[in-house]
């Protein structure tokens, strides 16, 4: 980082010890045990174990003399000197008696021969390596200076975290005397410069978004240190928050002509004033010396070269010519177009593969997805490439721009091969490009890129009748196709040369040794309408993979054709056995031996995956082959099912007692069992993709848009986990639309329902009210009373977000009632604690109190954890504003360790927004900042703008109370913005807390 020095802080005025191999205090010679070592600390209060046993150390005055004598390290200390680290320039008249008196109460305590005296002092000899807490500290401080030197950050930071992890509470705690108070000042200092050097490599390795909460109790804690000041501002400049960087500035120079009199030091200025021009060389970690080449931020992504790579001879050397250039030129781009099957792709990894030398800074690779209905989204691609390269998620932006800024920072100075395969368009690609000298890129795509300027075109071709036979020969063996050279001609022929067909062909008989040349020959020559088709654009994939489905057998081929039904990007072998409604073990036979063919891949243990051009064959196959035509239903509908049953088997064990399974669709296949929550959620998380792209394709059918409904409802998780909260609204949207296309009011309802979560999550209130109000008609009118009590239950808790109070109760007491009817006690639980809210917010503490108690009792009762984490959160707003602190940061305490367990991120930030409202009202505002920090870092993306808005007024009222007013007024300004764009209420108590600032 610019103008910050390197290397690791040593200890100041530190000596060690000498080595000699003997001591006069030695211990003669071990007996049959080897003696039990003795440990000291003195970064915490003064302590000593033999093992694993604490040792008493005895009083203050004796465990000074102890830390004296320790932290000598082996040095010897008159009397006198002694005397005087004790009390100073007042000793009582008896200190030479007291401090021999101490000094025989530690041999006592000792190990023989520890404490010698000699020169008419004392020492401490003959201590184990490593036995005391400051010399190990010591030694991870070296090593991290050393590592930071190589280059190794990575593992210079978790050194020093170690280092400083030795650290338990104030040195030399409880310790008295003047020694011991000029020891702790130096140790204090020495600790303070290990935090502010691992904080810059933090900044360094861009970790600048964690390091901002942390920095921010610092600064509380140490108002004057200029240091941390200016670690802030350069995490909080690099995190987007260009304004409270510089009002930390503007807060330090007035703190510091306040108490001190004096400008900020000229580094701090200048990192001020480059801001101000918003100097480039700020918006990325400087870099870092040479890292080792082990490390894997430079990563090695390539997939393997086939073994039996042939001919394209002029291509490779024509590429590689282009890769080799890339040095002497601004980003050296080869962009290879052909039909499917060509074999692009395998010859741009072979490509890679040779020049790997060329790119020591490491090689990228992905696969785009161009040809499917679903590619890749550059935004998703930069974010894995970012954390290839080693940056930190939290320190990877949202939009697509920062993501490509940041992607071409990152790359800058390094020399670094990107492979981007199967493209859609050049528009895809162009926020991937690297854009710097000594950077090349790779691309393959159906389509030839025109229109991506300055890129070398190669055209593919299929392969020369030479080439083509001499890819068969190589697969198939050179014993078998000699004495048939004939025949092999004509199957390449018949293959029209395009070299994916010829691998498919030639590897059906390489795995079937009864089979001569001759009679594949003979099969392929009955296929001359499908190979003529494979001239003719994307025909030509489809006649190529012919060859290969008309070689399986009748399971093997029923399997490709119902596998290739279902959307997603891959299948569980669980969701394949529904598809194929057959067990398991013969189910993970039957993919195994496509997987044999090159039809399917292994994407991952477990998991399964189509080509995308292999998936449309596939299915082109189940509409042509598949009888009777209605067991492409069944099988979609066997899959749909599945993930039903699933699901509602997850949200039965995350919710016991929750009613909503019990109103869910009958299914006719059976879904996975869960031994125990955590592996339910795995398992939601891990399918969700699949699962939302399941109820998609299931939102088309009027015999599946119900059970789709219901398993959307019984997924809600997903809504608030943050990771597919996309998708699953977009998912939500669709279903909703086939409901109403379809006039299916009890569908609509259900649909509405799921909506109306999405749409409370993410801070959209009036329209969560408006589809809740719309649920509600049609439900009832379908005398479907679930959907009833959910949306009456969220209508309840939007009401109290607009201060629509009256309104809020009513709704939440009718929810009470209709969850009572149903039998639903979790249901009423939930609405027994929004309405603990309501006469919170309208001053009925104790009441609101009780009825979150009342919910907790419920929730307990039946198991629920993740619901009781709700009502605890309810709990700890009550008991909060009833002034019970303590209490209520327990509450919120325990509802946050169960959301971050459950992956519940909307409610992990919530609730440490709620702490930082306690810690606010109890006084300690630096806690409350940094617990508002985590809050904003970790409802990124989810919570939506009013929430967002009530995080950033907390903080800026946290920050005005450690002084850092510049900070606390931007927070307030952002805040503002956002209340007055959604009209909000809460814009007018914003405004109060700036109206001194405008008056000023």
């Amino acid at each position: 980082m610019d103008g910050v020095p390197q290397g690791v802080p040593r200890v100041p005025e530190q000596r060690r010890p000498d080595s000699s191999p003997e001591s006069p205090g030695s211990p003669g010679p071990a007996g049959p045990a080897a003696p039990v070592p003795l440990c000291f600390s003195v970064l915490g209060p003064v302590r000593a174990w033999r093992g694993d046993e604490p040792i008493s150390t005895g009083s203050p005055q004796q465990r000074a003399l102890l830390a004296a004598l320790l932290l000598r390290e082996g040095r010897t200390a008159t009397a006198a000197e002694l005397i005087d680290a004790l009390w100073g320039e007042e000793p009582p008249s008896q200190a030479l008696a007291a401090l021999r008196t101490y000094a025989s109460r530690l041999r006592k305590v000792l190990d023989a021969g520890a404490l010698v005296s000699e020169s008419g002092g004392y020492a401490l000899r003959d201590l184990a390596e490593g036995a005391l807490d400051l010399t190990v500290a010591q030694d991870l401080a070296t090593g991290a200076e050393k590592a930071r030197s190589a280059g190794d950050l990575c593992h210079a930071r978790a050194t020093l975290r170690s280092a400083l992890a030795l650290w338990d509470g104030e040195t030399l705690a409880g310790v008295p005397g003047p020694y011991a108070e000029a020891q702790r000042v130096r140790l204090e200092e020495w600790r303070l410069q290990l935090l502010e050097s691992r904080l810059d490599m933090d900044l360094e390795q861009g970790c600048h978004a964690e390091a901002v909460s942390e920095l921010t109790a610092l600064t509380a804690a140490h108002p004057l240190r200029e240091r941390l000041r200016e670690l802030l501002m350069l995490a909080l400049y690099r995190s987007g928050r260009q304004a409270e960087a510089l009002a930390v500035y503007a807060d330090t120079r007035r703190l510091l002509a306040d108490e001190l009199g004096v400008d900020p030091r000229p580094g701090l200025s200048e990192l001020q004033q480059r801001i101000l021009r918003a100097d480039p060389g700020l918006a990325e970690p400087s870099s870092p010396a040479p890292e080792p080449a082990s490390l894997p931020v430079s990563p090695a992504q390539l997939p393997a070269t086939v073994p039996d790579f042939t001919g394209r001879a002029a291509f490779v050397r024509e590429l590689g010519d282009i890769l080799a250039s890339a040095e002497r030129r601004v980003m050296a781009v080869s962009a290879l177009a052909g039909i499917g099957g060509v074999g692009k792709t395998t010859l741009a990894v072979h490509v890679a593969h040779h020049a790997r030398a060329a790119f020591p800074d490491g090689q990228l690779y992905v696969d785009l997805q161009g040809a499917g209905a679903r590619t890749a989204e550059p935004e998703t691609v930069l974010g894995s490439f970012l954390r290839a390269l080693g940056t930190a998620d939290s320190a990877i932006p949202d939009s697509l721009a920062e993501r490509a800024a940041l992607y071409r920072s990152v790359l800058a100075g390094r020399r670094v091969l990107v492979l981007l395969d199967n493209a859609r368009d050049a528009a895809q690609i162009r926020p991937l490009l690297p854009g710097t000298d000594g950077c090349a890129a790779l691309v393959t795509s159906r389509v030839r890129m025109v229109d991506l300027a300055g890129a070398h075109l190669v055209d593919l071709d299929v392969m020369s009748p030479d080439e083509a036979l001499a890819l068969f020969t190589r697969i198939v063996g050179e014993e078998r196709v000699g004495s048939e050279r004939e025949a092999a001609l004509d199957v390449v022929a018949a293959c029209g040369f395009l070299p994916l067909a010829i691998r498919i062909a030639a590897s059906r008989l390489a795995a079937r040794r009864t089979w001569t040349v001759s009679v594949l020959a003979a099969k392929l020559a009955d296929e001359r309408r499908r190979l003529d088709e494979l001239q003719a654009g994307d025909l030509a994939v489809k006649a190529t993979f012919e060859l290969g489905y008309g070689q399986l057998e009748p399971a093997q081929a029923r399997a490709f054709r119902l596998l290739g039904l279902a959307d997603g990007p891959d299948v569980s072998l669980a969701a394949a056995a529904a598809v194929l409604d057959l067990p398991v073990d013969d189910t993970e036979d039957l993919l195994e031996s496509l997987v044999d063919t090159s039809l399917l891949e292994s994407a991952a243990p477990g998991r399964y995956r189509f080509h995308d051009l292999v998936r449309l064959y596939a299915r082109a196959c189940a509409e042509r082959d598949e009888q009777p035509p209605g067991e492409r239903a069944a099988a979609l509908s066997r899959l749909l099912d599945f993930y039903l049953a699933s699901a509602a088997g997850v949200y039965a064990i995350e919710r016991p007692g929750d009613r909503l399974v019990d109103h869910l669709a009958v299914t006719d296949y059976p879904g996975l069992r869960f031994g125990d929550r955590h592996a339910a959620q795995d398992w939601l998380y891990a399918e969700a993709i699949c699962l939302l792209a399941c109820v998609r394709q299931s939102a088309g059918r009027p015999d599946t848009l119900s059970r789709a409904i219901d398993l959307l409802w019984a997924a809600h998780d997903l809504s608030e986990s943050g990771a597919n909260a996309r998708e699953y609204e977009a998912t939500a949207e669709a279903l909703l639309d086939a409901a109403r296309a379809g006039d299916l009011g009890r569908a609509e309802a259900r649909a509405l329902t799921t909506l109306v979560n999405v749409h409370h999550v993410s801070g959209r209130f009036e329209r969560a009210d408006q589809e809740a109000e719309r649920a509600i008609l049609l439900a009832q009118a379908a005398d479907d009373l679930l959907p009833v009590c959910w949306a009456r239950n969220a209508r309840g808790i939007v009401a109290l977000y607009q201060n629509r109070h009256e309104d809020g109760e009513e709704h939440l007491s009718r929810a009470i009632e209709h969850f009572r009817d149903l039998g639903d006690r979790p249901g009423e639980a939930a609405a027994l604690c929004n309405l603990s809210r309501i006469h919170l917010a309208t001053g009925r503490t104790q009441s609101a109190v009780a009825l979150a108690r009342e919910g907790i009792g419920i929730y307990d009762a039946m198991g629920n954890t993740m619901r009781g984490a709700n009502a605890r959160y309810a709990l700890g707003l009550a008991l909060t504003q009833s002034g019970e602190l303590d209490d209520a940061a327990a509450r919120l305490h325990e509802a946050l360790e169960v959301f971050r367990d459950s992956r519940q991120r909307l409610w992990e930030g919530m609730s440490l927004f709620r702490l930082a409202e306690v810690d606010l009202a109890a006084g300690r505002p630096a806690q409350a900042a940094a617990n508002a920090e985590v809050a904003l870092t970790v409802l990124r993306g989810i919570g939506g703008e009013w929430r967002r808005g009530n995080v950033l007024t907390v903080l800026g009222r946290a920050l005005s109370g450690i002084g850092q007013t510049g900070r606390a007024q931007v927070c307030w300004q952002e805040a503002a913005v956002i209340y007055e764009e959604l009209r909000s209420p809460e814009a007018a108590e914003v405004r109060a807390l700036l109206s001194p600032v405008r008056a000023a």
